[in-house]
């Protein structure tokens, strides 16, 4: 495995690494919406990222609670990953003059993000389960839930609307 195994001996370890590194992610998410908001120029792109803004919170503390629930402090992991990803959405959104390609690039920025998040509590609540801490999955369900409604969102205003834009 990678640079962390010698510290993961047990699918709890494994959970309790995993559940640092979403912690980690949500944090920076919660830091780089800002910006996204700042960049977005259709309304409801824009009001859809600050409601994200505001669940965004939300997720934290729910990671904050699992945290709690499971008797292990709350502290994050460095996720490469995530930071690559919001990396990147910076770099592509920092490049684009046109205001409708922008808000497309915005759209796929967020959908990589809402992508690594959905895979995230989706392991997390099977080990959840798997560890007999159905208390715990049902939290993480609650983030899934949401994480999923953005990215169908997304979805919508980029196919009804964004997309259609930016080609024009």
């Amino acid at each position: 495995m990678g640079f962390f195994s010698k510290d993961i001996k047990t699918l709890d370890d494994l959970f309790i690494h995993t559940l640092r590194d979403i912690y980690y992610a949500e944090k920076q998410i919660e830091k780089s919406l800002p910006k996204m908001i700042d960049k977005a120029t259709d309304p409801q792109l824009k009001a859809g990222f600050e409601k994200h803004l505001t669940q965004t919170r939300g997720h934290i503390e729910r990671v904050e609670q699992v945290f709690e629930l499971h008797g292990v402090k709350a502290k994050t992991v460095n996720c490469p990953a995530i930071d690559g990803i919001l990396e990147e959405a910076d770099e592509v959104s920092g490049d684009v003059d046109d205001k409708e390609v922008l808000d497309a690039a915005l759209i796929a920025s967020a959908q990589a993000v809402e992508h690594y998040e959905i895979t995230r509590y989706g392991t997390l609540i099977a080990w959840a389960k798997q560890l007999g801490r159905s208390d715990c999955a049902n939290v993480l369900a609650k983030n899934l839930k949401e994480e999923e409604a953005t990215d169908r969102k997304l979805t919508e205003i980029a196919e009804s609307r964004v997309n259609l834009q930016a080609a024009e």
